[in-house]
């Protein structure tokens, strides 16, 4: 009996110990991202960079998988009923991540509560430009102009529920202006560059280039802070906007309920990434910058910006049906 007894008890602490163990050998596996947009996307560049410094450092394969969809929506589904066993993995944007939840009548997951946050990595500011004809030469002018001439300007968006068209209907309701929104699918610039709309707001990875070539006129950027990279121009809220802020950011995230340990090992690996000069070069010719937050932190983002996200869009009434 003592046998059997002493048997169960070393079976017991065995099995307690193996997922420790397994732990500490992470990873062992192949690894794949999902990205929840298409090749060549600003979310699907940014994985790929990580992911290939990620194989040298692990000497494990790392891939990344396109599951485009509902706004990236459909790749986080997918992570967020993938085994949490570190193998899998979510490059979350925060358009899915924080707006999605927010527009979509029926959910099929809820990403605060079904994906483990482990760093958010990168933000990136948005530019509000206009073409070159509009008189204005500040944010100021500009919504001058809109008031003397309510419903007469536009602005362009990559789409209806983009983080830059909720971005932009947080900025008309502050200027308490009337603007037109046109939705397209994806960073058209052709329109606003040719003066059929009055103006956009594109993030800096899209319009930074054309900014620079004088083919639109920047007038301000929404981060809190000027942009390293084009700090000529000044923030909406030196602009008269105290406080805006509507970036885009680009994180790391696992399946609820993966061990603390390979949440741990993942954050540390990708800061260190994120703090090497040559990514942090790379990253800055996209208008990108490194931001990395803890996963406590990086919860706290999410969770702020689905309740300052929710507001404006009920508040401006925006249905994924526009």
């Amino acid at each position: 009996m003592k046998v059997v007894r002493a048997t169960l008890v070393a079976l017991a602490a065995l099995l307690m110990a193996a997922p420790t163990v397994a732990q500490t050998g992470y990873p062992d596996r192949p690894i794949r991202i999902i990205v929840g947009f298409t090749p060549g996307s600003a979310t699907d560049i940014t994985a790929r960079m990580f992911a290939l410094k990620l194989n040298a450092a692990w000497n494990v394969p790392v891939t990344v998988e396109n599951i485009p969809g509902a706004g990236g929506s459909v790749g986080g589904e997918r992570v967020a009923k993938a085994a949490p066993d570190g193998t899998t993995l979510y490059w979350g944007a925060n358009g899915a991540m924080t707006i999605n939840p927010s527009l979509s009548p029926s959910p099929t997951f809820d990403p605060a509560r079904d994906l483990a946050p482990i760093a958010r990595v990168l933000v990136m500011a948005s530019i509000v430009a206009i073409n070159n004809d509009m008189p204005a030469k500040s944010v100021a002018e500009l919504f001058a102009l809109a008031k003397a001439k309510p419903g007469q300007l536009s602005y362009a968006s990559p789409g209806v529920g983009t983080p830059q068209h909720i971005a932009g209907e947080l900025l008309k309701s502050l200027a308490g202006v009337d603007i037109i929104h046109v939705p397209y699918r994806g960073a058209v610039l052709t329109d606003v560059m040719s003066g059929r709309v009055t103006m956009t707001l594109q993030n800096m990875g899209t319009i930074l280039p054309v900014v620079r070539d004088g083919k639109l006129r920047g007038l301000a950027v929404t981060s809190l802070e000027r942009v390293a990279v084009i700090p000529e121009l000044p923030t909406l809220a030196e602009s008269g906007f105290p406080g805006f802020e509507a970036v885009s950011w680009f994180g790391l995230l696992a399946p609820a309920g993966t061990p603390t340990p390979v949440i741990a090992k993942l954050h540390g690996d990708i800061a260190k990434i994120a703090a090497q000069a040559d990514m942090r070069e790379r990253l800055a010719q996209l208008g990108l910058a490194a931001a990395v937050n803890s996963p406590d932190e990086f919860a706290a983002v999410i969770k702020a910006d689905i309740a300052k996200w929710a507001k404006v869009i009920k508040d401006a009434n925006i249905k994924l049906s526009e």
